[in-house]
C-alpha cells in the first residue's frame, strides 16, 4: 500500500504538470474580461512554456547532484508558488509571472518524478512505469481546457480556482511527499558545498539566454509581431549569438568540467541517444497537434460547446493511454523496443494522412476512427525513450538521461504548436480576407480564433460553407506535421538495434 501511495504521489504531480500545460486554452476569454491586457495574451502560454523549456535540462543536471526527493519538493513548491500567483493576480502582469514560475517548478517536478521512478524500478519494471506517466500526462493535457472551461463557466468558483486546485491536490499529496518519498541520492556521503561546485552556472545562464527568446520568436512570429519585424528579427539573432556561446561553452567546458557541464553531451556521441531524441520530439508533436485541433474542428462543424468538443478527444486520449501501457507491458517482459517504435510510426503517418482528409462532410465516426489510429501510433512509442534511455547510461546519469529526454518531448511540444498554429492562422487568414473585403483584419482573425462563432450563423449558406471550407483545409494542413512526425519515426526506428534491453 505504501509503495502505490509513493507512486500515485509522484504520478499526481505530473498530472498537475500536464493539466497546467493547458488548461489555460479555454478560460482566456474570462481572464481578459478579469484582468484586461488583451494585448498580452500570447504571454499566457508563452510564460508557462519558457519557464518549463528553459529550465529542464537544468533540473536533470540539479538531480544528479543533489537528493532527489528534496529537488523534486523544492520544484513541487515552487510550482505551487506559482499557482497561488497566478490564482490571486490582481492584473495581467502578475499573471505571466506566476505562469512563468509554475513553468519552472512544473518541468522540475516531471523530471523528479521521472528520476525517482528510475531509481527505485528495476530495468524490467521501468517501461510500465514510464508508460503510467504517459497515461497521467496525456490525461491531464486532455482534461485541462475542460476542467478549465467548467471552472471558468461556474459562478461559484470562476477560473482562478483553474489554479487553486493545484493548492488543494499539493496539499492533500503534501505528508506522502514528505515522509514516503524515497531520499534518493546520487551523491550520498558527499558534503554540501562540494555538491554545489559541481554546477555549471554560466552553462545555466547561457541555456535559459537562448532558449527563451527562440520561444518567443516561434510563438510570437507571425501572431504578436510580425516575421519581417524588428523585434522577431532581433529575437532570432539574439538566440543564434547566445545559442553560438553555449555550444562553445559547453564544447570547451568554459567554467566548469566535463563532467560537471549541463548539457549531456556526450550522450550526442551515441547516435541510438539521437535517435531517442527524435522520435520523442515526433511523438509529442503527433499528440498535441491533434489535441489542440481537433475540439476546434468540432466547434466550428459541429458547433460544440468547449466543455464537449473537449470530450470528443476521449476516443484519441483513451486509445493512446491503452497502446502505452500496452507497450510498456510488453517491453518489460521481452526487452524489445525497436518494433513499437516502427509500429507507432506507421500508425501515426497513417492517423495523419487521415486527418489531413477530413473536411466538414467527414462523419464523426471516421473522425473517431482517425483519431484512434493517431493515438494508437503515438502511444505506443511516446514514453518508451524515457525507459530506453536510462537503460543506456550508468545509474549515475539517470537523471541527466531523464532531463535530456523531457527536452525532446517539449522541444517537439512547442515546435508542433508554433509551427501548425502559424500555417493554420496565416492560410485561414489570407483566404478569409477575400470573402470579407469590407471587414477589418481583426475581425477575420476573430473567425478564426472561433470569438466571432455566433457571425458564421448569421451568413447564408453558401457563405457560411465557403468559409468553414477555408477553415478547416487550413486545419487539414497542420496534420502535414503529423504525418511527417509518423515517417521520421519510421526512419529513425529502422536505424535502431535490433537487441533487447539488459534485463535484471
Amino acid at each position: 500500500m505504501q509503495w502505490i501511495i509513493i507512486v500515485a504521489t509522484m504520478l499526481c504531480s505530473t498530472f498537475l504538470f500536464s493539466l497546467d500545460n493547458s488548461i489555460v486554452a479555454e478560460i482566456q476569454p474570462a481572464i481578459i474580461n478579469s484582468l484586461g491586457g488583451v494585448d498580452r495574451l500570447g504571454w499566457l502560454g508563452a510564460a508557462f512554456v519558457l519557464g518549463a523549456v528553459s529550465t529542464v535540462i537544468v533540473w536533470g543536471k540539479i538531480m544528479g547532484v543533489f537528493s532527489v526527493k528534496w529537488t523534486y519538493i523544492t520544484a513541487v513548491v515552487i510550482f505551487e508558488v506559482g499557482s497561488a500567483i497566478c490564482g490571486a493576480a490582481p492584473d495581467m502582469d502578475a499573471m505571466i509571472v506566476g505562469r512563468a514560475i509554475a513553468g519552472v517548478g512544473g518541468s522540475g517536478m516531471y523530471v523528479g518524478c521521472l528520476a525517482l521512478l528510475s531509481m527505485t524500478t528495476t530495468l524490467r519494471e521501468r517501461p510500465i512505469y514510464m508508460a503510467t506517466t504517459g497515461f497521467t500526462w496525456g490525461s491531464g493535457t486532455v482534461l485541462g481546457p475542460i476542467v478549465g472551461g467548467a471552472f471558468a463557466e461556474n459562478p461559484h468558483t470562476t477560473w482562478r480556482w483553474s489554479f487553486y486546485i493545484n493548492l488543494c491536490i499539493g496539499a492533500l499529496f503534501a505528508p506522502a511527499c514528505l515522509f514516503l518519498l524515497p531520499a534518493a541520492d546520487p551523491q550520498k556521503g558527499v558534503p554540501f558545498l562540494h555538491r554545489v561546485r559541481h554546477l555549471d552556472y554560466l552553462g545555466t545562464i547561457l541555456n535559459i539566454g537562448f532558449l527563451v527568446p527562440l520561444i518567443m520568436a516561434i510563438n510570437f512570429g507571425g501572431t504578436v509581431y510580425t516575421w519581417s519585424s524588428g523585434q522577431e528579427i532581433a529575437l532570432w539573432v539574439v538566440t543564434a549569438v547566445v545559442f553560438i556561446a553555449y555550444c562553445h561553452q559547453q564544447k570547451f567546458s568554459f567554467l566548469t568540467t566535463k563532467t560537471n557541464r549541463l548539457f549531456p553531451g556526450d550522450f550526442l556521441r551515441q547516435y541510438e541517444m539521437w535517435l531517442l531524441f527524435i522520435s520523442m520530439a515526433c511523438a509529442s508533436g503527433a499528440v498535441f497537434v491533434p489535441t489542440y485541433f481537433i475540439p476546434l474542428y468540432f466547434q466550428f462543424v459541429r458547433n460544440d460547446a468547449p466543455l464537449t468538443a473537449g470530450v470528443r478527444l476521449l476516443p484519441f486520449i483513451v486509445v493512446m493511454v491503452f497502446f502505452g501501457l500496452l507497450s510498456g507491458g510488453l517491453i518489460s517482459k521481452s526487452g524489445y523496443y525497436m518494433p513499437w517504435y516502427l509500429i507507432g510510426g506507421c500508425l501515426t503517418l497513417t492517423g495523419g494522412a487521415l486527418m489531413h482528409t477530413v473536411n466538414q462532410d467527414t462523419s464523426v465516426a471516421r473522425v473517431y476512427g482517425y483519431e484512434a489510429i493517431t493515438g494508437a501510433g503515438a502511444g505506443l512509442y511516446i514514453q518508451v525513450s524515457y525507459a530506453v534511455a536510462q537503460a543506456k547510461v550508468p545509474p549515475s546519469r539517470v537523471a541527466d538521461a531523464a532531463g535530456f529526454i523531457s527536452f525532446a518531448q517539449y522541444l517537439g511540444i512547442t515546435l508542433s504548436l508554433a509551427i501548425s498554429g502559424t500555417v493554420f492562422q496565416n492560410v485561414a487568414f489570407n483566404r478569409l480576407v477575400p470573402l470579407f473585403p469590407t471587414e477589418q483584419s481583426s475581425f477575420v482573425r476573430d473567425i478564426i480564433t472561433g470569438t466571432s462563432g455566433g457571425f458564421l450563423k448569421t451568413l447564408d449558406a453558401d457563405l457560411a460553407r465557403r468559409v468553414l471550407d477555408v477553415i478547416i483545409h487550413a486545419m487539414s494542413l497542420t496534420y502535414i506535421l503529423v504525418l511527417t512526425a509518423g515517417a521520421v519515426t519510421v526512419i529513425a526506428a529502422s536505424l535502431m538495434k535490433r537487441k533487447r534491453l539488459y534485463m535484471q
